[in-house]
């Protein structure tokens, strides 16, 4: 690299997936930010299908954007130069820089893109490091960092770690249990030269009176002459969950609800994080539904963006999921698709560049759902931008989010004057609204929840026909409730955790 390191960075490994990595980096970012430094987060190589799109128009983890609004930073690829987009079959989509550059299966992974892999990170590195030259990076890991059969091809822990003689965080959740053996066997692992960047450790999602555990720190501290910098206890509050594991096991139980907003939980979901801006709201239950389960009688059903809107489709018709949604809708039942969700809702998808078929079939054409007259063409190149749009629909407002999909839809057979488009750009979404005040319709504008004015019209929209009263349209927007939350994270960061060791 062309640039020298003015700060030592920080780098958060974790003894699993799973155990706490990406909040911690996040809270680290944010109490840095307050310190009066400027922190840089950095995750070499995320796996993930909840991504965001960067004013650039190019790809990278949700989490890292995340990251850089809790350090004050615009999001941008170079966060996250190498991000896997899981398509099934142990099949994964390849983003470097931001840009789709192939598909790659699991076991040829590190054969093929293990060399250009690591060129974009070092080169995500210099670009980040040379616009913001003050910067202290933060660094991710993936997984854990001692996983024997993959650590010598292991791209975005101890390899970088060394790279860059960073000083390293161990954390370990205690709410799983065997928080001993998940840190001994950790740093057990390690080469000398890898347990010597290893500078302290932190216990994770602890529940009840830490007093309990001074004689586990005093232990830890003793085996591995390595500092506990604390013990962070588990917090209540609504966070974003890392990846698609974690959202059956985010229940959200709100007593005051008075609307219940049902989601599809597609086997392979991608950007989740759609739904977040509802999580806040007491006035709403969000329920999740597997493929396979009832969905009952929610006042809206949400259909998610897709990573492979026609195989997730298939799984709709074998489970019986797109009869009951059908139902559903044919008895009032108020629907919104997002992305991969608008697509299915349609009445035809085609894929003449197999981009998403179904291998064993030769017909590369496939029913919707036909709810919606609209057909969609998969074309061979991905649409990533961020938009800035005029929604007509309930209420005209201008809103923002990005699009991030290869297929293209339009309207057809148009005998139904009901149907609208929702933007003036009538590319980006349709809403039928039926005579008993149900609707059907969505959109390819990942972040439209987000919009929160918009988000309360349609909101309101629901409770009128719920028999509801209307609520008041407030100015409280969903950056400001982002911000408010991300500094909870880092007063109990500080609160906890020793800052003065960690730096």
């Amino acid at each position: 690299m062309n640039i020298e390191l003015k700060h030592t960075p920080l780098m958060v490994l974790g003894t699993s997936s799973g155990a706490g990595k990406t909040l911690i980096t996040t809270a680290i970012c944010r109490c840095l930010k307050r310190k009066g430094e400027k922190p840089i987060p950095f995750k070499g190589q995320n796996m993930s299908n909840n991504a965001w799109v960067d004013p650039k128009g190019r790809e990278m983890a949700y989490s890292q954007a995340l990251q850089a609004w809790s350090a004050g930073l615009e999001p941008c690829a170079e966060m996250n130069p190498v991000l896997l987009k899981p398509k099934g079959d142990c099949t994964s989509e390849v983003i470097h820089l931001g840009k789709s550059v192939g598909t790659s299966k699991a076991i040829s992974y590190y054969e093929d893109w293990f060399d250009s892999g690591w060129e974009s990170i070092k080169k995500g590195l210099t670009i980040l490091l040379n616009s913001e030259k003050d910067g202290r990076l933060i660094l991710e890991g993936a997984g854990s960092p001692v996983e024997i059969n993959l650590q010598h091809k292991d791209l975005t822990n101890l390899k970088l770690a060394k790279f860059l003689n960073a000083n390293c965080i161990l954390v370990a959740d205690i709410e799983r249990g065997g928080v001993f053996a998940q840190i001994i066997g950790t740093i057990s692992l390690m080469q000398p030269e890898e347990k010597k960047l290893i500078k302290g450790i932190i216990i994770n999602r602890f529940r009840g009176d830490k007093a309990l555990f001074e004689t586990g720190v005093t232990w830890i501290e003793k085996e591995t002459g390595i500092p506990v910098l604390g013990i962070l206890p588990w917090l209540k509050e609504i966070f974003p969950p890392e990846d698609s594991l974690d959202l059956l096991e985010k229940k959200q139980i709100n007593h005051d609800a008075e609307i219940e907003i049902a989601i599809i939980k597609l086997p392979r979901i991608s950007n989740f994080s759609d739904l977040d801006p509802f999580r806040s709201d007491s006035r709403i239950h969000i329920k999740w539904i597997e493929l396979g389960q009832d969905i009952g009688n929610p006042d809206v059903l949400i259909i998610p963006g897709s990573k492979q809107t026609i195989k997730d489709l298939e799984q709709l018709n074998k489970t019986g999921m797109s009869n009951q949604i059908n139902i559903y809708a044919e008895n009032g039942g108020n629907i919104f698709g997002i992305c991969g969700g608008l697509q299915m809702l349609g009445k035809s998808l085609e894929d003449p560049h197999k981009k998403e078929s179904i291998n064993d079939r030769n017909s590369f054409s496939y029913k919707g759902m036909n709810l919606l007259p609209i057909k969609t063409i998969f074309g061979d190149k991905k649409n990533t931008s961020q938009r800035k749009e005029i929604i007509t629909w309930p209420e005209k407002k201008c809103v923002q989010g990005f699009e991030m999909h290869f297929g293209k839809s339009e309207l057809i057979e148009n005998k139904n004057s009901d149907i609208i488009s929702l933007f003036k750009n009538s590319s980006l979404g349709w809403m039928l609204e039926k005579k008993d005040n149900s609707f059907i319709g969505g959109t390819y504008l990942h972040g439209i929840f987000e919009n929160d004015q918009w988000r309360q019209h349609l909101i309101n929209k629901i409770r009128q026909k719920k028999g509801l009263n209307k609520l008041k349209i407030n100015d409280e927007t969903n950056n400001e409730k982002r911000e408010m939350l991300l500094d909870l994270l880092a007063d109990s960061f500080e609160e906890n955790i020793s800052m003065n060791k960690l730096i």
